[in-house]
């Protein structure tokens, strides 16, 4: 009997607010499914340029497959001041894209193996089939609408992370 009672008491103590603790921390957390794009379906995630210590934030489609990054955003008519879309690699590597059915004027950022922006292509030209490289090595690529990164100052060294 002693023995239930001290692992029902060593259950209380587990299972018991800590000081500070509310409720809701006792209850494991819904794992809630990740925000996805209306159009692309795409995982939207956050990310921040970071301007010589000014942040500016961002909400990206995250195009971490083949298909996705083939697709990227073509077709697509319109694009949020504060929307993007994000192109990871796992490996460092030249990076280089084009504009093939996309009748959007885009800013390509491309983000160096440190994190730092390396160049922008800026108001690249609707639909060219015109390759717009990286200078270097690549860790990802960043598409803003055409412009942004004029506006808000982006530039290369900045740095970016998501």
């Amino acid at each position: 009997m002693l023995i239930v009672l001290g692992a029902v008491a060593g259950i209380v103590a587990a299972c018991s607010p800590g000081e500070g603790a509310t409720a809701t921390a006792q209850t494991p957390a819904a794992t809630a499914a990740p925000a996805r794009h209306p159009v692309s379906g795409l995982q939207v995630i956050d990310l921040v340029v970071d301007r010589g210590g000014k942040r500016l934030p961002f909400r990206v489609e995250l195009a971490d497959t083949p298909e996705a990054q083939a697709r990227g955003l073509m077709f697509r008519t319109s694009l949020g001041d504060n929307e993007g879309m994000l192109f990871p690699s796992e490996v460092p590597a030249p990076r280089s894209f084009w504009m093939k059915n996309t009748p959007l004027s885009l800013d390509i950022i491309f983000v160096g193996a440190d994190g730092r922006i390396s160049n922008i292509a800026a108001n690249t030209v609707p639909y060219s089939l015109d390759s717009v490289p990286s200078a270097g090595f690549a860790i990802a690529v960043l598409e803003l609408r055409a412009g942004r990164a004029a506006e808000l100052g982006i530039v290369p060294g900045d740095t970016v992370s998501w």
